[in-house]
């Protein structure tokens, strides 16, 4: 039997989805980047998260991008989290891992090898003496990596997983231990801020001292973010604690105490984030050569600023998002198809645009419309398609198994 559609957080995934394309649709305008598009071939390669610089600018998509970069792909994680639980119940740890792998170890594969160049290749036109694409392939080979663009999320999200198809199977009271403790809370919303900041900086801190709050390292198509790896972890299993007590009960009642405290939450979100904003200011350019109090006033704000961001777009969630809407249910549905696929089409039509004077805020919101339409609409005609082609593929198999 299908499970029920949990309809405030399949309304969350739509509006999640629009807020990472929306993300990704204005970073050519932040006011905060230099004038110049960053060389191909010089490192940091900083081209890989900025793909396209336009000389059009607008100061409030930096506060846009910076308060998302806070929360944003934690809340991806924890998402990621509640329906772990579920899952794992009805498929056991073994099924479980070869569904992760069909459906993000390949996808993660595909768009690496595939998606990701496509939408650098506009990238690489920008800078390029040689701008065929036979030289840009030249040049993609001999970078020291392959970047895989947002496809990040997908590999770590998979090893994740994996860790976690792991301990069921190996602790099979786990998901009674984490039940155990989203209990605990589950009247005190309070006291799960507090954990969940408290997790992710005992995970956050050191590493962002350690080495940086911003750097990335790579290793192939593998790129991680140097101060996050187990801040991501914490979030994860965070959700994972929340769905094995189950979705519809404490914290995560539409009537709970954190659907309840949905104005006190985004409010302490906006304070938390001015506050980390204002420590991190004192970090920049350069984050390793800022005094140590600086670092480490940014990095400790940092937990409370994400917990708190998280938290308010759940409450909010929570709180409102309980209608039905056929626009909704559709982002909902191709939402991870969307995020396989919009990265191309935004880089692309951010290039596009370059020619063009028009406002950096027409450029985001038109990169936005065309990035969000093409991706659900490609996103939607592939899921059409499947399993057309799978019932294609299985009858022609059918009809060349030998007679008896």
């Amino acid at each position: 039997m299908a499970s029920r559609i949990n309809v405030p957080l399949s309304n969350l995934r739509a509006v999640v989805i629009i807020v990472v394309v929306a993300f990704h649709s204005v970073l050519p305008y932040l006011a905060s980047q230099p004038q110049m598009p960053f060389p191909f071939d010089a490192a940091p390669y900083r081209w890989i998260a900025f793909p396209i610089i336009d000389h059009e600018r607008f100061f409030g998509f930096d506060l846009f991008c910076a308060w998302q970069d806070v929360s944003l792909m934690s809340l991806m994680f924890l998402l990621a989290g509640l329906f772990t639980p579920g899952s794992l119940a009805r498929k056991g740890s073994l099924a479980f891992l070869i569904d992760r792998w069909w459906r993000i170890g390949v996808p993660f594969c595909v768009a690496a090898a595939i998606l990701s160049p496509l939408a650098y290749y506009a990238s690489y036109r920008t800078t390029a003496a040689d701008p065929s694409l036979e030289a840009f392939w030249r040049h993609w080979l001999a970078l020291p990596m392959w970047p895989e663009g947002p496809a990040w999320f997908l590999w770590q999200l998979f090893l994740i997983s994996a860790l976690s198809a792991f301990l069921y199977a190996l602790v099979p009271q786990m998901p009674e231990v984490l039940s155990s403790l989203a209990g605990r809370v589950s009247d005190r919303p309070l006291t799960f801020l507090v954990a969940l900041a408290g997790l992710s900086a005992i995970g956050y801190v050191p590493l962002a001292i350690a080495f940086s709050a911003f750097d990335w390292t790579s290793l192939g198509p593998f790129s991680l973010q140097l101060s996050r790896p187990l801040h991501y972890l914490f979030y994860f299993f965070a959700g994972a604690a929340l769905g094995s007590y189950g979705l519809d009960r404490g914290l995560m009642r539409s009537d709970g105490p954190l659907a309840r405290h949905w104005l006190l939450l985004p409010t302490a979100a906006l304070a938390s984030f001015a506050i980390w904003g204002a420590f991190t200011s004192l970090t920049l350019p350069d984050w390793n050569a800022s005094p140590l109090t600086a670092r480490l006033a940014s990095a400790l704000a940092f937990p409370c600023a994400c917990a708190t961001g998280v938290l308010s777009l759940l409450a909010i969630a929570l709180r409102y998002f309980h209608f039905r809407d056929r626009a909704f249910d559709s982002l909902s549905i191709n939402a991870y198809g969307i995020y396989l696929m919009h990265y191309a089409v935004v880089v692309w039509v951010q290039y596009a645009l370059l020619p063009i004077a028009i406002p950096a805020i027409a450029k985001g919101v038109l990169v936005l419309l065309l990035g969000l339409a093409v991706s659900w609409a490609a996103s939607a005609g592939l899921r059409a398609l499947l399993p057309r082609l799978r019932s294609y593929l299985t009858s022609r198999a059918t009809l060349l198994q030998p007679r008896r």
